[in-house]
């Protein structure tokens, strides 16, 4: 298809479309793609979607690659419903693993796209009245996934017309961001829809645990803006990064998806006295809030909220729709959705601006007692020889739960202490612990047991694995 023989009609596409189209959108595999080659391969991608019906609901498998963007805008473009997939949930020779089989059944997906091939999934199923409300509106969905750490992964359903609608006043910016965040992850998308409505160039990587790579993709491509977790933060700065490589272009981290602890945001400002960090706010069922940042706390702007006994209520325009697979009931009758996020609140400069100190989740119940594990690990960090922790709770016959943590010893400064050449270290370790903790913590919120481990476990989303 000719380059000018398809104009755009969505107002996102136009936006894209209005871009200098020899400038530079990707840079995926060491290879170059500019906005008119983007443009023309979404002029291509709509050839596919001539015979599918309107409105159908097409699963995406892929990444930040050429192929893969281009199918999705042509898919903001038709109206369909999006469901972007994990690229490890690719078929192995055109057989669907269960895992993939359970995704297309939840979420009710009509097409699958993978290897730039459009495949039916030959679903019958009658449509959730979510999808079916979208359809009757002609209106381009997106669904999510959630990470399914407590359950099954919950299909959340958003109008993604409501979603872009946020970009479309952004003024162009040319700046290299990292692709750092999932492709099926809302933080990862957030990203996505902010280069493509920059004009900017996106970065994407060969593999995202590779610390080095992240450090010399910064280096060699300019990359001013890193979007990620604290997880990642914490691992890119133990790879002593700057040590090798020029990361001078870097001029913002943002950071979101769990909790950023006080000790490790010093750190990181130590390490990066050049770069400014901002803490961004979002969830799959809310899409990613603006916010101003001071001092680890944040400011949650141009939407509603309220706070009920700890915990963050948030009512935005892009809150999702619903559920398919899973009751509302985190959604109260006003349409606050239930975040599951303690906070603190704190008055800076006469404005109330909160600190996340936890998930609601994840407190430890020990004998009616509540314990936010974050608090204890603020705690442990300010030992020396301690280079970071993870605080969970487990079962107790007499308590209900107790508190555990697993430590990774900072190799170096362990030396002082010694611990690593007794034959009795978990024990003495334990005692040190219980020490330095009796003035900072209550009796039950002190682990009861610790575990020294080599690193922590990360998921593929770069959050901390508790157990």
């Amino acid at each position: 298809m000719r380059s000018d023989s398809y104009n755009f009609t969505h107002p996102f596409l136009r936006k894209i479309e209005s871009f200098e189209q020899d400038s530079i959108c990707l840079i995926a595999q060491s290879q170059s793609h500019t906005y008119g080659e983007l443009l023309d391969s979404t002029r291509n991608a709509l050839n596919l979607l001539n015979d599918i019906k309107a409105s159908s609901v097409i699963g995406i498998i892929g990444d930040y690659d050429l192929k893969t963007l281009a199918f999705f805008l042509a898919c903001v473009e038709k109206g369909f419903i999006i469901t972007p997939l994990s690229a490890s949930l690719a078929p192995k020779d055109s057989i669907f693993s269960p895992m993939l089989q359970s995704y297309i059944k939840e979420g009710q997906i009509d097409y699958l796209f993978y290897n730039n091939t459009l495949h039916s999934t030959h679903s019958t199923d009658k449509k959730h009245s979510i999808i079916a409300s979208l359809q009757a509106n002609h209106t381009s969905g997106l669904i999510l996934f959630s990470s399914g750490s407590t359950g099954k992964p919950k299909a959340i359903v958003h109008n993604l017309n409501t979603l872009l609608q946020g970009f479309l006043e952004k003024k162009p910016k040319r700046i290299n961001i990292l692709l750092f965040l999932m492709f099926d992850h809302i933080g990862g998308l957030n990203t996505l829809f902010n280069v493509l409505s920059l004009g900017a160039c996106g970065i994407t990587l060969k593999n995202r645990k590779d610390m080095q790579e992240i450090a010399k993709s910064i280096q060699d491509y300019k990359i001013a803006l890193l979007p990620a977790s604290p997880s990642l933060l914490h691992l890119f700065l133990l790879s002593n990064p700057t040590q090798l490589y020029d990361l001078s272009s870097l001029r913002l981290i943002t950071y979101g998806t769990e909790k950023m602890s006080d000790s490790l945001l010093a750190k990181l400002k130590n390490a990066f006295p050049k770069v400014r960090f901002h803490q961004t706010f979002g969830a799959s069922e809310i899409g990613i809030t603006q916010t101003t940042t001071k001092e680890n706390f944040i400011r949650l702007d141009n939407m509603e909220y309220k706070i009920v006994n700890n915990e963050l209520f948030i009512k935005s325009h892009t809150n999702a729709l619903g559920y398919l697979n899973s009751d509302n009931s985190v959604f109260d009758d006003k349409g606050y959705f239930a975040t599951g996020d303690l906070v603190e609140v704190k008055n800076i400069n006469g404005e109330e601006y909160i600190k996340i100190i936890g998930r609601a989740k994840e407190v430890i119940n020990v004998g009616g007692e509540k314990v936010i594990p974050q608090e204890v690990e603020g705690v442990l960090l300010q030992i020396p020889f301690i280079s970071d922790c993870v605080v969970y709770g487990e079962s107790n016959a007499i308590t209900g739960q107790s508190v555990s943590v697993k430590v990774v010893l900072d190799s170096e400064k362990i030396e002082v202490v010694k611990f690593k050449s007794h034959t009795n270290s978990n024990l003495t370790l334990k005692k040190y612990i219980r020490t330095f903790c009796k003035d900072k913590l209550a009796p039950f919120k002190i682990p009861s047991k610790v575990s020294i481990v080599e690193s922590l476990e990360v998921s593929e989303r770069f959050k901390r694995i508790k157990i």
